[in-house]
């Protein structure tokens, strides 16, 4: 069993993994170039949600493909200057979206969501953040019953899969969340579902159990993995050298390219996600809200009521286009009818995305003592803490809790 395990990455998914380790009397350390929770865990939806398991690539999804090139502000836009990078990737997006992948992308995923509590609990009450966990369920919301039936496909899919979930009228709709406005026709409702009130703050919390249980974590920008004839021996840092016994790369959308240095080519793509955060509204749903057709999530945050969503494919390093911000926040006024409050905040962050929306989990084929958990997603903050526990089982030799094969890095 590993001594020391190094893990690469301080957001929900790497914080969850060295909280699982230290848990089996591993000794750890968790590098990152910023602080714990500061990246895109920072600003997520903050939706937990069991019942997840529709792959972006869905079947039709084709015929949107021109929108996504035309219309910037679109729930889902390609950047015209980027296209030529994100071809290749949006190509096997289209090719995930025949049935049969759908169905194997649906099977991977609701293996990891559906244990959501049961692993993301401990963790929670061990740091003292149980009060940022709201299992209250979770609404979508359908301004046209021609958009719901446009889901029926996913909502088939998670039906298959054992997902509790109610279609509510437009009556049931107003009786659930009466702050809505009385434009929605339809609605499932997925009792089982619920959110977190700042992930930021569960992170921090997660981080700073970690550290009182005796891990460490340590503020420096990961530069090269150097390799010796046992895997990597040392990461090359801004702060210098430091020794590797077993790693773990969970980087977020940064880690196909640390993958790449250990010989794995993955089609990793950033789909960059936004927020608009109004301080001290006037209203708010009682629950995560997702307006379905239009890809954003209204979220009940200790720090005010937040608009997160849609997809933008324009790479790492372009700046931020707040304008989808200022959108968000405007689909929010039609959300909720005379919606007002004080300061807003905008925030731009990056979601590290597979093709087939399945995450990469488990072990390198290339090199020894190496372990990917990375592509989380949209459902980082859902699927983290079954990642966390799958991999310290991995990593320690004990009985996986989730089959790790659909996860495998030499899938692609």
């Amino acid at each position: 069993m590993a001594r020391h395990v190094t893990v690469i990455g301080a957001g929900i998914i790497g914080m969850c993994a060295a909280s699982y380790l230290q848990r089996s009397a591993v000794k750890v350390t968790v590098v990152d170039a910023i602080a714990p929770g500061r990246g895109c865990s920072f600003g997520n939806a903050g939706a937990l949600s069991s019942g997840s398991c529709v792959p972006l690539a869905m079947p039709g999804v084709v015929r949107q493909v021109p929108k996504w090139l035309t219309d910037d502000m679109a729930p889902l836009a390609v950047s015209w200057r980027y296209l030529p990078h994100a071809l290749p990737w949006l190509w096997r997006f289209v090719s995930a979206s025949g049935p049969k992948a759908v169905e194997r992308s649906a099977d991977a995923l609701i293996a990891l969501t559906r244990p959501l509590f049961e692993n993301l609990m401990p963790l929670a009450v061990e740091a003292g953040a149980e009060r940022l966990i709201h299992r209250v369920g979770q609404l979508h919301v359908y301004s046209t019953s021609a958009a719901f039936e446009g889901d029926r496909l996913g909502i088939d899919l998670r039906r298959r899969r054992g997902v509790n979930l109610e279609v509510l009228d437009a009556e049931e709709i107003r009786q659930f969340e009466p702050a809505l406005a009385p434009i929605f026709k339809k609605a499932v409702y997925f009792p089982d579902h619920g959110h977190c009130a700042n992930p930021f703050a569960l992170v921090d919390a997660l981080a700073g159990a970690f550290q009182r249980n005796g891990g460490e974590i340590l503020e420096r920008r990961v530069h090269d993995i150097e390799i010796g004839p046992d895997g990597p021996r040392a990461l090359i840092t801004d702060a210098g050298p430091m020794p590797v016994e077993t790693l773990i790369v969970a980087a977020g959308a940064w880690s196909h390219r640390l993958a790449k240095k250990l010989d794995h080519k993955v089609p990793l793509e950033t789909q960059r996600g936004y927020h608009a955060l109004l301080a001290g509204p006037n209203v708010a749903p009682r629950r995560n809200v997702q307006w379905a057709e239009r890809k954003f999530i209204a979220t009940p945050m200790e720090t005010g009521l937040r608009f997160a969503g849609t997809v933008e494919i324009a790479g790492l390093d372009a700046p931020p286009n707040y304008r989808r911000a200022d959108a968000l926040l405007e689909q929010g006024r039609a959300m909720f009818p005379g919606l007002a409050g004080g300061e807003v905040s905008r925030w731009m962050g990056h979601r590290p995305c597979l093709p087939d929306s399945v995450p990469v989990i488990g072990p390198s084929h290339r090199v020894k003592n190496t372990y990917f958990a990375f592509g989380h997603g949209h459902i980082g903050l859902t699927c983290a803490s079954t990642t966390g526990r799958l991999i310290a089982e991995l990593v320690t030799g004990a009985k996986p809790c989730v089959d790790p094969a659909p996860y495998r890095i030499d899938r692609f």
